[in-house]
């Protein structure tokens, strides 16, 4: 047996504010996307935005279903229409704030799992990386450089 050991980084920004305005902006519109989404199930709303290379802004917000597993992330929502809408377009970062309706949510929040995947597909389609920046409603937002930071293991299209 030979260990393997897998390690990530990531930053931690104490407010937005401390953010290059750029991604200050992107998180604002992230947070707007937020407050559009349709989550009256889980009563927990997310929200992302995408910046291009072509200087384009995307966002998406979570929409549920009343028909489990119908709905989709806010994330999912915005990668697919940049995929479909600017299909020669990089995406450079991903800005995502998630807020419950139920209780405040301070820690940042990162893409669930199908979200990560379907992002690691559009970071080694377009052969460099995506940042990925995410937040709660309030506090502390972190910074991974790369989507394989926060899916170190990828399953990718080489393996097929």
């Amino acid at each position: 047996m030979k260990p393997l050991k897998v390690t990530s980084n990531f930053e931690v920004y104490d407010s937005v504010e401390e953010l290059p305005q750029a991604i200050q902006n992107l998180m604002k519109t992230a947070v707007e996307a937020r407050d559009k989404a349709y989550a009256p199930y889980s009563q927990f709303k997310v929200g992302a935005a995408l910046s291009l290379n072509n200087n384009e802004v995307v966002t998406g917000s979570n929409q549920e279903n009343a028909s489990y597993p119908s709905g989709l992330c806010a994330e999912r929502t915005a990668i697919y229409y940049a995929g479909a809408a600017f299909p020669e377009a990089q995406i450079q970062n991903i800005a995502i704030s998630a807020k419950s309706m139920k209780h405040t949510v301070e820690a940042p929040v990162p893409p669930c799992g199908a979200c990560r995947q379907a992002l690691v597909e559009y970071e080694v389609k377009q052969e460099t990386d995506i940042a990925v920046y995410f937040m709660g409603e309030t506090g502390k937002v972190m910074k991974a450089n790369s989507i394989k930071d926060l899916l170190p293991l990828i399953f990718e299209n080489s393996v097929l």
